[in-house]
């Protein structure tokens, strides 16, 4: 069972979790759970960025899949580099690598279809009739060049103080793998980004991966199991819920890519909320599960506004929206939740059951 915890509610600055700097600004230590979307990922940028300016949060670990993955890693190497600011110039290049890719490469053009409509439902029927074996037999990936441009693999694995945990999802075996810190490689992140219908399979050490949010959107586990923090602050970019039903093509098979990408997650939640309730009632007394306090940053009000397409849209405009409206959902979280980290959950669990 993938849950676990703490037999107390109770932290205090010198307990795991919670520290006091010399200057007396009292920091949390936090874990971060990052969801895939594509170029909804920006909201995660904004979430991440706002984290890192307030000073109070520190980050032990990182379980992150798809565009999540590629933010994780992002920060991760900018944090070796120069601590929390330079945590926040890499995630702003990487994501303004992305939008110039989007730019200037003919594929991006076909990748991030900034929202043409008729181009992208040719582009959606196209897919659907070839496979990327077919028409991109070189197995061309612009992202490829863009995280080798942000991110010096070899120091990430040398000098990460961040715990990564990158999910991608074994094609043969249908089981979620996922890489670590001395693990993380281009392949390893592009594997955890492999969307079956536009990339070809990532192969390493001779095993086929595709997109982790399949298996682990995110996955939760190694942050309970290899991480000291027993906070996790879940990052939502699919909505769980939507207030009307599908009615068009489209908007159906975007929920079913929803239902489908949040289903690990909702089953990893549900059992946490389970061990929860056994420490509550007194069933587990002894110390043998932790209890897990979990938080989520959302903006379900912005998200369920938006269209599939909408996740292939790299204009620099809509990902510069995106990240303030990550920037100000996080704000807002910080000034009701901070004082529940190391101390309570902040989630109703309701949500996920």
């Amino acid at each position: 069972m993938d849950a676990t915890c703490q037999r107390s509610n109770d932290a205090s600055p010198s307990e795991p979790g919670s520290r006091v700097l010399s200057d007396q600004t009292e920091t949390r230590t936090i874990n971060l759970a990052l969801q895939g979307g594509g170029a909804h990922g920006a909201f995660a940028w904004g979430v991440l960025d706002k984290l890192l300016e307030d000073g109070r949060i520190a980050i032990e670990g990182i379980s992150a899949t798809s565009a999540g993955a590629m933010n994780a890693t992002v920060l991760a190497y900018g944090f070796a580099e120069g601590g929390p600011e330079g945590a926040r110039k890499a995630l702003a290049a990487f994501w303004r690598r992305i939008a110039h890719a989007a730019g200037v490469s003919p594929l991006q053009q076909y990748l991030f279809g900034m929202d043409f409509a008729p181009f992208v439902q040719a582009f959606d029927v196209f897919v659907r009739l070839f496979s990327p074996y077919q028409f991109n037999p070189l197995n061309f990936n612009v992202l490829r060049r863009v995280l080798e441009q942000s991110v010096d693999f070899e120091r990430l694995r040398r000098s990460s103080s961040i715990k990564l945990f990158l999910s991608a999802t074994n094609v043969r075996t249908g089981k979620v793998r996922v890489f670590k810190n001395a693990e993380i490689t281009p392949d390893a992140v592009l594997a955890s980004a492999c969307l079956p219908t536009v990339f070809q399979a990532v192969e390493i050490d001779g095993e086929a991966y595709w997109d982790g949010g399949y298996m682990g959107n995110p996955a939760i586990f190694p942050l309970i199991y290899e991480c000291s923090s027993r906070d996790v602050v879940v990052v939502h970019i699919n909505p769980i819920a939507r207030p009307d039903v599908p009615i068009t093509a489209p908007e159906i098979l975007n929920r079913i890519n929803e239902i489908s990408f949040n289903s690990s997650l909702m089953r990893e939640m549900r059992a946490i909320a389970f061990v929860t309730r056994l420490i509550d009632e007194g069933k587990v007394t002894d110390g043998a599960m932790r209890r897990m306090l979990i938080h989520a940053i959302a903006a379900d009000d912005v998200m369920q506004g938006l269209g599939a397409n909408s996740k292939l849209n790299a204009d620099w405009e809509f990902l510069t929206h995106l990240k303030e409206v990550g920037q100000a959902k996080t704000a807002a979280w910080l000034d009701s939740h901070f004082g529940d980290l190391s101390v309570q959950s902040s989630v109703d669990f309701a949500h996920y059951l």
